[in-house]
């Protein structure tokens, strides 16, 4: 997802779209509930400023929120080989993943480099979902499907996510979709319909909050789901908002893109180790993984604290980091998280450095130096107890 832009940024009332950019089946609800600012994510319009970013931050965590993220555009994988072709693109091992659930992955490149880190649901037997961060993963699905030598068909259909997140979000998806959703383990799907609307539902959310994805599988149908959570959720204070930056961080949620590229690989990035998983399958990158997990790497994405008043704004740009006066890496975001009442984010550095509590500076846009250290992630709730609540 991408970044809030600062409120004083987010305050004109002329906005200009463009053709050539893709508009969601949401598009006009969000402006009617009031987006005033838009970004650009895989070659659409994804809605990044309604209000205070703090005030939403806090109706997130005490009531229920829903986004438009049709941004994370779907590439669906089917036909007879679509397993042994999903198992070639991600380290994950998937031969343990059933039929009707999901799992966070990595699609690697054949030097263990991240093409993407989509969200993947088996929603059939053979049809696979990934919800893609922001990339050209599909060019590169399809290029690799070309060559592949096997039976399946690699397309982006017509399949757009909304989120519903927060304390309260049990309770619209229960009014709209009955007990049944109360059955969704986390990570797992539920293929269903609402009056008619095709969708299938994930307990999934970028937030760390408990939540879940609605996929509409029928984009003529956008504003009638829209319209439809809306009404369900007013009893519990239901609101749009833009992606949550502040909870995502503390979560410990990455942003491709701005956090990790194609240049680093797994084992460069805290937490991120365990998704490469010791399996049989022969997945595109899995030699040079293994040499860099014998290897070891020399540097480290961590989080990082920094002290001082609370930021105004996401800083979203690479900061250079010191150590002793020397600089030894960068910043790739910073933002004030409102519940833990300091300025928190994630920093590359040196793998020697990487231990938690590492003292740090970081040199601001102005020249000055904010005193800072490096921290494990997430900031909190590291079980996850929270979503799968």
């Amino acid at each position: 997802m991408a970044a809030s832009p600062p409120a004083d940024q987010a305050t004109s009332s002329t906005l200009y779209f463009g053709p050539w950019y893709r508009r969601s089946p949401f598009f006009e609800k969000t402006l009617a509930a009031g987006c005033s600012a838009y970004d650009i994510y895989n070659h659409m319009y994804l809605p990044g400023y309604y209000a205070d970013p703090i005030e939403e931050y806090w109706h997130l965590l005490n009531a229920v929120t829903v986004w438009d993220v049709s941004v994370e555009r779907i590439v669906e994988i089917t036909g007879p080989d679509a397993s042994t072709f999903v198992n070639t693109l991600t380290c994950r091992d998937l031969t343990r993943c059933a039929v009707g659930q999901g799992k966070y992955v990595l699609i690697t490149a054949e030097d263990g480099g991240i093409v993407n880190d989509p969200v993947l649901l088996r929603v059939e037997a053979n049809r696979w979902w990934l919800a893609l961060a922001d990339s050209d993963a599909g060019l590169w699905s399809r290029g690799v499907a070309v060559h592949s030598g096997l039976d399946v068909t690699v397309r982006e259909p017509e399949i757009y996510p909304i989120q519903v997140q927060g304390p309260r979000s049990k309770d619209v998806l229960r009014t709209l979709f009955g007990d049944a959703v109360l059955d969704i383990k986390y990570y797992w799907t539920l293929t269903t319909e609402l009056d008619g609307i095709p969708v299938v539902i994930s307990r999934t959310g970028w937030t760390g909050e408990v939540g879940y994805e609605i996929y509409l599988r029928d984009p003529s149908r956008g504003g009638d789901l829209w319209d439809r959570v809306m009404e369900a959720g007013k009893p519990h204070d239901i609101r749009a908002i833009a992606p949550c930056e502040a909870r995502r961080i503390e979560a410990g949620i990455f942003n491709y893109g701005s956090d990790m590229t194609i240049a680093n690989n797994p084992f460069e990035i805290m937490g991120l180790e365990r998704l490469v998983e010791p399996q049989a399958a022969d997945y595109i990158g899995k030699a040079a993984l293994e040499e860099i997990r014998v290897r070891g790497v020399s540097r480290k994405l961590v989080g990082v604290e920094v002290e001082g008043d609370a930021l105004s704004f996401e800083i979203a740009e690479r900061r250079p980091a010191l150590h002793h006066g020397e600089q030894v890496g960068q910043i790739t975001d910073l933002i004030w998280s409102p519940r833990l009442r300091r300025n928190i984010g994630y920093v590359w550095v040196p793998f020697e450095l990487s231990a938690a509590g590492t003292p740090l500076e970081i040199i601001a846009r102005d020249g000055s130096r904010w005193a800072a250290r490096t921290a494990a992630i997430p900031f909190l709730d590291a079980k996850k107890d929270v979503p799968k609540s």
